[in-house]
């Protein structure tokens, strides 16, 4: 009965958004319930996200990734900071140190168990052979359960401050929110296989395998969990560089309709079983945000927004159907070519043709977290409340 309750609850809310307009209703949630006042943030997904784990798990990212902010490699697939950063930022939190990272990292305030190539559905695939890591999110989830049980039990362990300083609070775990960014590492596997039937039967299995993840850690006491869905793959610069496309496979924006009608399923399909979550966890906040809807904003309104065709790439070497990926170095002709850095990076918003630019995060980040792109439409510093229908 109370599922059923919730269930209500949730479809009402929504019918209300399309009658007042977001706007609206977030103004009024915020001005309604104070800041959350998160004193953690604990991050899964893929190198959208990742921090360092994927260095400190494989290989070191080498330069010139971190050049416009860290000015060296941090670890990150970017030239400088990513979404997870400046959402750190806006909560005024240090970055989130990787959880496999064992040198200078301080717990306190969260931990990132991002890993670069990433899925949400473990892969018959392998780093080596085309970049899927083995730690898909059910080995994020365990390593989240493990590293909860041992940094509570070496917290109650130890008696002075200084000890405890770089160990979260064991009371702050129901207390922190619970980021989601993954799944478009999923959508690549499924148009590597070019199996369109395939890939249509196994989206609901990939969204109920990260319901799941939030199942379980509601179950270990998380309450607030803020969910992205995944960016438009098929405005991915590296794919419209990668061969010849005919115009008629383009949509308004120069991007692949038949790669972000990927995304575009797998979003729906997650946004289906968001409504479902909150239904079934009653206790719970979940928000669903719409990366999608954001990203692709931007690229359509990239010159407006200051930034040049969205297609472009300032990292790397893309001529001619040879692809020589961003830091690497080939021989071509007998010339050696290295695929270095762009001039201006804040001018672009591809990175390397897979990843956003600091400067393109930056604009992502700061659409979201006020919450105009949030289901319910809130800002991320009031996301554990669940807005009133009185």
């Amino acid at each position: 009965m109370e599922n059923a309750k919730v269930f209500i609850i949730v479809v009402v809310f929504s019918f209300l958004l399309d009658v007042l307009g977001v706007e609206s209703v977030r103004v009024k949630v915020k001005d309604e319930f104070p800041p959350c006042n998160f004193p953690a943030v604990y991050n899964f997904g893929d190198s959208n996200s990742d921090t360092g784990g994927g260095s400190a798990a494989f290989w070191p990212a080498g330069p010139p990734s971190g050049q416009t902010f860290f000015g060296r490699p941090v670890g990150r697939g970017c030239d400088g900071r990513l979404m997870i950063d400046f959402i750190a930022e806006h909560l005024r939190f240090p970055y989130l140190s990787p959880y496999l990272d064992s040198i200078g990292t301080s717990f306190r305030y969260g931990a990132n168990f991002a890993i670069g190539g990433s899925t949400i559905r473990p892969q018959n695939e392998s780093m080596s052979l085309n970049g899927v890591s083995p730690f898909s999110l059910d080995f994020q989830i365990i390593q989240h359960d493990n590293f909860k049980a041992r940094t509570s039990y070496f917290y109650n362990q130890v008696k002075t401050n200084s000890m405890r300083s770089n160990l979260p609070r064991p009371e702050d775990f129901s207390k922190a929110l619970y980021l989601f960014d993954i799944g478009q590492n999923d959508i690549a596997a499924g148009l590597r296989k070019k199996n369109d039937t395939d890939f249509h039967a196994s989206v609901p299995d990939i969204v109920d395998q990260l319901a799941k993840a939030v199942q379980n850690l509601y179950a270990h006491g998380a309450r607030t969990f803020w969910i992205h869905n995944t960016g438009p793959i098929g405005c991915l610069p590296v794919s419209l560089h990668y061969h010849s496309i005919k115009p008629e496979e383009l949509d308004k924006q120069g991007c692949l309709k038949a790669q972000n009608d990927y995304s575009i399923e797998f979003n729906r399909k997650l946004k289906d079983r968001v409504i479902k979550l909150r239904a079934e966890l009653p206790e719970a906040a979940v928000t669903y945000v719409d990366i999608y809807a954001a990203k692709y904003q931007l690229i359509g309104n990239a010159k407006e927004q200051g930034f040049l065709d969205a297609a472009d790439i300032c990292c790397g070497f893309h001529e001619d159907e040879i692809q020589v990926y961003c830091g690497n170095k080939q021989k071509i002709n007998g010339t050696e070519i290295y695929a270095g850095s762009c001039e201006n990076p804040s001018k672009y918003i591809s990175w390397d043709g897979v990843h956003y630019s600091e400067a393109a995060n930056h604009w992502v980040a700061y659409h979201i977290i006020n919450g105009s792109f949030s289901d319910p439409p809130l800002p991320i510093t009031h996301a554990c409340h669940k807005p009133s229908l009185e």
